[in-house]
């Protein structure tokens, strides 16, 4: 009779490498009666390198809504929604009191970083990334940046718990969870973003006004279609986007440079030097004579 291979068992922690602090309950509850803190807390936070049998289940879920970014390897998470993949440049967001179970993968298991939050503004922050119980994971153009920010909370944690430290943790958790919701990337699309292609396309291209109609067809959609889209992954329609690229690129040229203001404003696009003072008020509350004397930095 061919014995059954008997899978490992699963560890919460106690790996080599590893960081982690956890916060005393009675600091968390005196923390959150404080008015900063009271908005975003960083009850505990770590790090595990190559966690290999790492796993943890919580029938109930757990106090805190949990973050964790997975910087190589893989694991899985299972939640009421089914089971979901944790790759490497992707992370997982689970909301507090929802039932959960996540594990390394057993061939390659993942390198993490992790945090758990509490506060009146995660809810928020958290749906910014777009995460859901239904589809909790996550992609990342560029994990890097949140990573670093979770080894400065683990960094600051493990120096002491004195109210500055966790106040200077909470900034960094508000900044990583900012960057999950700034950069974050669909999982699953086997296509890329049309939209977020003709982006890239009017940043490489901030001189040039492109009819809304030529954007809606790059991305094969029609023009009502690509303008909710489009609204949604910007906060701005097509036109007004454009218009404060432009201006950008016009702001770094008058801090920058002692050109004309009509050259500045041939530079962006505009063959009109008062359409372009008039734009660049409307955007800026002055003219560009104004802004290039006005105190900055």
């Amino acid at each position: 009779m061919t014995a059954v291979p008997q899978t490992p068992p699963r560890r919460r922690d106690g790996f080599p490498g590893q960081r982690m602090h956890v916060l005393p309950r009675p600091l968390v509850e005196q923390a959150l009666r404080t008015r900063p803190l009271s908005q975003l807390l960083v009850t505990d936070a770590g790090y595990f390198p190559r966690a290999s049998t790492h796993g943890r289940a919580r029938t109930h879920g757990a106090p805190q809504h949990i973050v964790i970014v997975c910087a190589a390897g893989r694991g899985t998470c299972t939640l009421p929604s089914g089971v979901h993949q944790v790759r490497a440049g992707q992370a997982l967001v689970i909301p507090a009191g929802l039932p959960h179970r996540y594990e390394a993968d057993a061939e390659e298991p993942w390198t993490i970083w992790w945090m758990h939050l509490v506060g009146q503004q995660v809810p928020d922050l958290l749906a910014a990334t777009g995460a859901t119980p239904d589809q909790p994971v996550v992609g990342l153009g560029d994990p890097a940046p949140v990573i670093s920010l979770v080894d400065a909370i683990l960094r600051r944690m493990e120096r002491d718990e004195t109210m500055a430290s966790l106040l200077a943790s909470s900034g960094a958790a508000w900044h990583a969870l900012a960057l999950l919701a700034a950069d974050r990337r669909t999982i699953g699309r086997q296509q890329p973003d049309p939209v977020a292609a003709t982006i890239e396309h009017l940043r490489a291209n901030v001189s040039t006004r492109i009819p809304l109609a030529d954007l809606a067809g790059m991305a094969g959609l029609s023009v009502s279609h690509y303008s909710a889209r489009f609204r949604r992954a910007t906060g701005y329609g097509a036109l007004e986007y454009q218009t404060r690229l432009r201006m950008g690129t016009a702001r770094e040229l008058l801090d920058t440079t002692d050109r004309p203001v009509a050259s500045v404003a041939a530079q962006v696009g505009f063959s009109d030097p008062l359409y372009f003072s008039r734009q660049f008020h409307r955007v800026h509350g002055m003219s560009p004579t104004e802004y290039r004397s006005h105190d900055k930095g």
